[in-house]
Order: structure tokens, then sequence, then C-alpha cells
């Protein structure tokens, strides 16, 4: 995870300030700003905004995800409303995976607010649901760099092992906020 921060999140953010340094005012404003407004980025850039952007954005949101001593099960309201949707923990937890599992190529399998409604979904790359006015509640990086190093091609072992270190209270947080 050291490599993964401190390389290919660090070349995210030097080319997305590369990229936003030809529209300036773009560099006063947070990324989930751009990225929920890409259409108001220049045609030039907007590609390497949205694959950049999202990639710090994204990862900025992942590193806070985990915490050493997390895992178990989400708790309040958050953990209510996953039994809601999903029935129990142990299915939303099954059908996460196997989203995790079906991203062909690079990406992320996410756990989203989409209005009130809770949603597990894939996006590509480095793709983010903020651009789809979606509000990230909890995300798993599925590209190879995240997980090759220590599983190689074992992708399950890698969304198996995560779920010991997610960081259920920063979750709820956002859950609760998306909803006020």
């Amino acid at each position: 995870m050291q490599i993964h921060h401190d390389k290919h999140h660090a070349t995210y953010v030097k080319k997305l300030n590369e990229a936003v340094a030809s529209q300036p005012e773009l560099g006063k404003m947070e990324i989930e700003t751009i990225l929920k407004h890409l259409g108001k980025v220049h045609d030039s850039i907007r590609t390497a905004v949205r694959n950049q952007g999202g990639g710090h954005y994204n990862h900025s949101l992942f590193w806070q995800m985990m915490k050493p001593q997390g895992g178990g099960e989400p708790q309040g309201d958050l953990g209510k409303a996953i039994t809601t949707k999903f029935g129990s923990f142990a299915d939303f937890k099954t059908k996460f995976g196997k989203e995790a599992l079906g991203v062909f190529g690079s990406g992320w399998a996410w756990l989203v607010l989409d209005g009130k409604t809770l949603e597990i979904e894939p996006s590509p790359n480095q793709d983010s649901p903020v651009s789809q006015g979606k509000v990230p509640i909890l995300g798993l990086d599925v590209w190879e760099h995240a997980y090759y190093l220590k599983n190689q091609n074992r992708r399950a072992d890698y969304v198996d092992a995560w779920w010991n270190v997610v960081n259920w209270d920063f979750a709820s947080d956002r859950y609760t906020k998306a909803l006020a």
C-alpha cells in the first residue's frame, strides 16, 4: 500500500495539477466539485481531469475507508440501511465482493448513495460516482496495482483481506452526512 500511495496516488495528483494549469480557476476548486461538474471543464483537458482527478479523489477516500484493526460490521443507521437494502450484512458482503471480482480490468467497486437509496456498483478506470451525482460511501480499488505486489493475480484474496481493514466509522459518517 505504501507504493500504491506514494507512487500511484502521487502521480494522479501531479498529472491533475498539470492538466488544470491551463484552466486556472479549476485549481481553486475542490476536486469533488470539479468531478461533479466535468461539463464545465474545457474539452482539451476534460479526459485528463476525469482520469487524474478521479484517481486522486477516489484514492483520497480509499485511504480513509481503511484503518488498522478495522473490519467487523457497520453499526447505526448505515448498518440498518445495509440490512434493509441487501437482506443482511453477509448478503451485502457477498454482493459487494461479487461486484469487485466482476470488474473487468481496472476499476472500483462502490457502495453509493443514489438519492436516498444504497446501491452497489462498479466504475471503470478512475471514474468516480460523484460525476454521476452519487455519494460514495465505501469503495474498493480493484486495479492490479492495489493488490498485485502482495496477492499477485489473486484479486479474491485481496477482496477478502480488505474486509478486515474497512473503516466503518468513516463510511457511517459519510452516510449520515449525505442524508442530512
